[in-house]
């Protein structure tokens, strides 16, 4: 049967059907570059031909650390057992990057996705409230935990999205 349908294709369905890329092989960029497998991970473009983010200088930059040993978090992780040693022990940094939050840190992207998500989240506790009759107590319950969850879970977002974008910020 798809034999007698390919014979019958018309010649734009078949030049449509000849220009598909197949869903295995390697991509390049230019000549003399790196050829990476599709799907599997390797350089990311970065969008606008700018330079890559350069996550390290930029914390250095901000002095995330000395802001960070000043407001006494790093004494308040290490009191949780949680040192650079620990760390090293339990593989997190490499855990954050199998996960993508380091990578995404260098996304250009995630500002915006992180801004759009909060706003989403800020929006969905009031429509929730609205939506959600009050005839019973259980849905009381419900709109209180999804309003919690939202104006948590959006200012979150939000300030992780501000967090981000400075520090992609190269100035």
């Amino acid at each position: 049967m798809l034999a007698s349908c390919s014979s019958r294709s018309s010649p734009l369905l078949t030049r449509a059907m000849a220009t598909q890329k197949p869903a295995t092989g390697t991509v390049g960029t230019k000549k003399g570059s790196t050829v990476f497998p599709v799907g599997e991970p390797g350089p990311r473009e970065v969008k606008g031909g700018g330079s890559p983010i350069k996550l390290l200088t930029n914390v250095e930059k901000l002095r995330l650390l000395t802001k960070a040993e000043k407001a006494g978090l790093l004494s308040a992780a290490e009191g949780f057992g949680l040192s650079l040693s620990a760390v090293e022990k339990l593989g997190l940094l490499s855990k954050a990057e199998e996960l993508g939050i380091l990578s995404a840190a260098t996304d250009p992207g995630t500002p915006g996705a992180l801004l759009g998500l909060s706003l989403v989240l800020l929006v969905a506790g009031p429509l929730c409230v609205y939506l959600v009759p009050e005839q019973y107590p259980w849905e009381v319950v419900l709109q209180v935990a999804v309003v919690a969850v939202a104006v948590l879970g959006g200012s979150a977002a939000f300030a992780a999205s501000n967090f981000v974008s400075s520090l992609q910020r190269s100035n």
